[in-house]
């Protein structure tokens, strides 16, 4: 539920801006003024910027809301294509394939093993779902899911699971700040930054794995995320831009990179982020393997590549 609130409160931002008042988005979204008032609220505190400036005829955007709005739009539109990418698997009848999906994953991964999917088995409908790595290991047990792409491997019998993908983590920064420190950029060079992290109760083993490594490296990891503060990935940009914080992303970052921030890689690749598909041992289903086949085929291609 989390993740598709992030995703309304990108939509509820980009249409005020649209709109021009709040009155007009909120007739336009079907929500109360004061409601969406108080979600576009939210977002600027948890940003810690102003994103509009509110007058007595409507609203203007300040600078740093103009770079949410770019980025806002960018994963809207990857968000309405995925959802019509998915809704292609739902056109036929047979059984449905519960997915439980993480943040940033390389943007040919489900693609291509949903492409396979469909060939396979045509009659099998795709439910993809937005969930951190705990989240999504809690639904496999409770029957929620069929199958999750997790950040951490499970213990325990009940779940079988298949390395997918291994990405060395490089960072972003602000422009100018990238270009002061050079590329590759050694971890150590950081300090002195906040890390733009992520909730560690969506994922602590993962979170602990990152903590350890900037520890090694002399970098203060800072406070804890608090557990109900979702990351948005579109976020990064905004709080690295400013040259005060640095955020960790995968090589292929599947979104729109202005010109106020870098991507570098790190000097000796230090971070390696692992996806897992897991599933539960007991199952039979045909769909599945067939699926978890496909990820893997994936992954051997790209390390042909």
């Amino acid at each position: 539920m989390g993740t598709l609130m992030e995703i309304r409160e990108l939509r509820a931002f980009v249409a005020v801006v649209e709109a021009g008042t709040m009155s007009k988005a909120a007739r336009q979204l079907h929500v109360s003024q004061p409601a969406l008032s108080q979600t576009i609220t939210a977002l600027e505190r948890r940003l810690g910027v102003q994103l509009l400036v509110r007058t007595s005829t409507g609203v203007q955007v300040t600078d740093a809301g103009t770079t949410l709005l770019g980025e806002s739009r960018a994963v809207l539109a990857r968000h309405d294509q995925a959802v019509a990418a998915m809704a292609r698997h739902t056109k036929t009848g047979g059984g449905v394939l519960r997915v439980g999906i993480p943040l940033e994953l390389p943007p040919e991964l489900l693609p291509s093993a949903l492409e396979q999917l469909a060939e396979a088995c045509p009659d099998t409908r795709v439910q993809a779902r937005h969930l951190s790595s705990v989240a999504q290991v809690a639904g496999l047990r409770a029957d929620e899911l069929d199958v999750g792409l997790v950040r951490e491997r499970p213990a325990g019998p009940d779940l079988d699971a298949l390395l997918v993908v291994e990405e060395n983590v490089g960072v972003l920064l602000a422009a100018d700040l990238a270009e002061k420190l050079g590329s590759p950029v050694r971890l150590e060079k950081l300090a002195g930054l906040d890390w733009f992290a992520f909730p560690r109760a969506g994922s602590p083993a993962w979170y602990d794995e990152l903590a350890a490594t900037l520890r090694s490296h002399g970098l203060d990891v800072g406070p804890e995320v608090p557990e109900d503060q979702r990351l948005i990935v579109e976020l990064k940009i905004p709080a690295v831009s400013a040259g005060g914080a640095y955020a960790f992303a995968p090589p292929e970052w599947p979104y729109p990179m202005p010109d106020t921030v870098r991507w570098l890689p790190l000097a000796g690749n230090p971070i390696v982020r692992r996806t897992w598909a897991v599933w539960p041992a007991a199952s039979h289903r045909r769909d599945l393997a067939k699926f978890v086949a496909a990820l893997e085929d994936h992954r051997r291609g790209e390390s042909r590549a």
